[in-house]
């Protein structure tokens, strides 16, 4: 079964021929050289488009220009990887243009549960380095143009996430502090000839955190108020975590660890891990959270281990969960499903960890996946077809278990909830470099995604100019 999303349609065409009586030779010649005649003037009128190149440009949505910004704003803040948390450097995690350390050079165990051939495609990944890698992406796509005036949209490099964080763990930094960097990049942006004829409309960042990150309403509040800035209200903005109810926040998967180099790396990974047998019903990756009331994630770890062999755990207090450690990742690929209460916050890295092992998500917010991924889970009621969805109130009141749920499902009914999670893998990744072949990756469904919705918004503003001249 080819799980790749192949946008090509083979198509075949079959001239069913009836059984005859023998016939002469010379009669057999001339039905033969009749239906050849006739075969060759079908194919002329309806030619098939098996071999040829799409005749549609991939840039017929229009071009992006990327803004050449001082290095304060992006290059400088990683070459500061030492100091940017009180924890060990981040130096590593931020290297290979974003991508981190590869496995093959960092995790020996890791690489054990690993096809040899496919090693070279997995790496040590931070979850907020998406910045650096749409960046580095964005300046290698053959829709980059050199030419402010052929761009149909504009791109922002600025690592607002790297550039607020040393900001937020240290006890002596200011709501100033936090903002700093943002203020100059605005006031640096507000001098540029693009940014000043649209106001930011057709502008767009990435940031490599969750949304909440970047809206401080109070000055004693957490984080940084960039999003609530005024020069940012236009601007469309690319995020792990959105506001579900701010229209310009558009939520893409957190990075995982697999960046495949081409779509036989795709393809091969797929089949991997839609054939692995898994030996536990259900896994759980997290810690405890024991300063709240009626933790949840701790109701999770008590119910896992009372499920006994059907239910294992792996318990990130400890360290364990960092970047794509072979603890989880091993964890993953033995579970039918795995259980994705929220984290921190609504979303959850674990969430693409678990899809991209081809381990079927079992979630309990639906802030943590439905309302926010739209451009990239399948949504409008089509959510069961890739996930489990279990009430928490249900689970707290003990009115339901995951056990009984996940073992209530069908063997073949899991089977067809593990073949559409692995058909979305190419969707959840982002490859090192384009995959081509018609396969889009999550970088090249953000950017489609940015251009369509630029499109659509000239084509409103041009129906209700044209309405108004008419008035």
């Amino acid at each position: 079964m080819h799980l790749l999303l192949n946008n090509s349609k083979d198509m075949e065409q079959q001239f069913p021929i009836k059984p005859r009586k023998p016939q002469t030779l010379h009669r057999v010649i001339l039905l033969v050289s009749f239906l050849s005649i006739q075969f060759i003037l079908f194919l002329y009128a309806h030619p098939i488009q098996v071999f040829s190149p799409s005749s549609k440009s991939p840039c017929d949505a229009g071009f992006v220009y990327v803004y050449n910004l001082p290095p304060a704003f992006n290059h400088d803040l990683i070459e500061r990887c030492e100091k940017i948390n009180p924890w060990p450097s981040r130096c590593a995690a931020l290297s290979s243009s974003g991508l981190g350390l590869p496995v093959m050079d960092s995790d020996k165990k890791f690489t054990a549960l690993m096809p040899a051939s496919l090693l070279q495609s997995w790496f040590s990944t931070d979850q907020f380095a998406l910045e650096i890698i749409f960046h580095h992406r964005m300046l290698n796509h053959q829709c980059r143009t050199l030419n402010p005036s052929k761009a149909s949209a504009f791109y922002i490099p600025f690592y607002v996430g790297l550039a607020i964080e040393p900001h937020l763990w240290s006890p002596n930094s200011t709501s100033y502090d936090r903002d700093q960097d943002c203020l100059s990049l605005l006031k640096w942006l507000q001098n540029q000839s693009p940014y000043q004829k649209s106001h930011g409309w057709d502008h767009f960042i990435t940031l490599g955190r969750i949304t909440w990150d970047f809206r401080r309403s109070h000055q004693s509040d957490w984080g940084s108020s960039f999003l609530y800035m005024t020069e940012m209200e236009n601007t469309t903005r690319l995020l792990i975590e959105r506001d579900p109810w701010d229209e310009k926040d558009v939520a893409v998967p957190y990075p995982t660890g697999f960046h495949p180099r081409s779509v036989s790396d795709v393809y091969e990974w797929q089949q991997f891990v839609l054939n692995r047998k898994r030996k536990t019903l259900f896994g759980y990756v997290g810690a405890p959270r024991s300063g709240f009331k009626n933790d949840f994630r701790g109701l999770l770890l008590n119910e896992c281990g009372q499920a006994g062999s059907k239910c294992r755990s792996v318990d990130c207090s400890e360290g364990k969960c960092i970047n794509s450690s072979a603890e989880t990742m091993d964890l993953f690929l033995d579970s039918e499903f795995c259980l994705q209460p929220r984290g921190d916050s609504f979303t959850r890295r674990s969430l693409f960890d678990c899809m991209v092992a081809g381990s079927v998500p079992v979630l309990f917010w639906k802030r943590s996946a439905y309302m926010q991924y739209k451009w990239y889970l399948p949504g409008d009621g089509d959510e069961p077809e890739w996930s489990v969805f279990i009430d928490r109130q249900d689970m707290r009141e003990r009115n339901v278990s995951v056990r009984a749920v996940l073992e209530g499902i069908s063997e073949h009914k899991v089977r067809e909830l593990r073949e559409r999670v692995v058909k979305l893998i190419p969707r959840l990744v982002y490859a090192s470099e384009s995959l081509g072949q018609g396969i889009d990756d999550a970088f090249d469904i953000a950017l489609k995604g940015i251009l369509r919705q630029l499109k659509d918004q000239r084509r409103r503003k041009k129906i209700g100019t044209t309405k108004f001249q008419r008035l």
